[in-house]
């Protein structure tokens, strides 16, 4: 699979910034949700389940990778939603409708059940009330996973010097490491607070060359501010590159600050791993318009 890479351009600096597209992989399964879901559905099949069973929030990307995946390769499909509340807001929700639309069905349980997710026994509950599925974690991410996003680098990447992406659940950053040459450092831009992520970056990834920035999260997950949806209009309007507010947007703009910063040597060459997630504007957009608050401005 061939993916587009587009280079950015960058004033009064040595060092030379590039973009793969991972987000134009497909248009409802982009970026590392193409990744990660691949072998999972594979397995899936192999062992002839019929049905899927994930987990999002209200804006998911993974639920609507899950949901639409599952409509093209015929698994039925279902999306156990953190949030009771939503249950009657599904028609509001751009990403919960098109779900829908696809096929999912949902189960809505509160907070705190959520937080449950990978506990043996509430697991076992929803087999028990749904009867037999495959498991997919939350964000996609498992062995599997990270199989799918070994695949995101080639041996013609060996070129760069650095590799940046977005972090969620981990499972792209320990692709990419895996993948990853010697020479190469890769970098990791937390769309969440807390260092947490190491440790379960460590179950996965084989090399060392890797690091965590954890100063462009911009208060947590699905936070945004003002500078970032301005760099992220600014961005577009200068790259008619599309960039999501809760990862590559703020991954972006991470590596942009740094590059001015002085933190890589003169001459690096960085590639960025745009991860898509682009589904998710229309959902922000609302919020930020509840708020009286600047939208990002791309076309559908």
């Amino acid at each position: 699979m061939k993916v587009l890479t587009q280079e950015i351009t960058l004033d009064k600096t040595s060092v030379k910034l590039f973009i793969r597209r991972e987000d134009l992989i497909h248009p409802f399964i982009s970026g590392n949700k193409f990744r990660k879901l691949k072998y999972n559905l594979l397995k899936a099949k192999n062992e002839n389940h019929t049905t899927i069973l994930t987990f999002g929030g209200a804006f998911s990307n993974h639920i609507v990778a899950t949901a639409f995946a599952g409509k093209e390769s015929g698994f039925e499909t279902i999306g156990v939603i953190r949030g009771e509340e939503l249950s009657i807001k599904i028609n509001e929700n751009p990403t919960l409708k098109f779900a829908q639309e696809c096929g999912m069905k949902f189960v809505f349980v509160t907070r705190e059940d959520y937080r449950l997710k990978t506990s043996e026994k509430f697991i076992s509950e929803l087999k028990q009330n749904l009867g037999s599925f495959y498991l997919v974690p939350e964000g996609g991410t498992n062995e599997f996973a990270i199989k799918g996003c070994e695949e995101i680098l080639s041996k013609e990447d060996s070129f760069y010097d650095f590799i940046c992406c977005a972090i969620g659940t981990g499972g792209t950053i320990s692709g990419l490491i895996n993948s990853s040459k010697s020479h190469q450092k890769v970098l990791g831009f937390p769309s969440l607070k807390g260092d947490f992520l190491k440790e379960d970056i460590c179950k996965f990834a084989k090399n060392n060359n890797w690091n965590l920035i954890s100063d462009y999260h911009f208060g947590g997950y699905g936070k945004v501010s003002e500078e970032l949806i301005v760099f992220i209009n600014d961005f577009y309007k200068k790259n008619v590159i599309p960039l999501d507010p809760i990862y590559t947007g703020k991954m972006v703009f991470g590596v942009i600050d740094l590059i001015y910063k002085n933190y890589f040597p003169k001459n690096s060459k960085i590639l960025l791993i745009h991860t898509g997630g682009i589904q998710g504007i229309k959902g922000m957009n609302i919020k930020l318009k509840n708020k009286n608050l600047q939208t990002i401005q791309i076309n559908d």
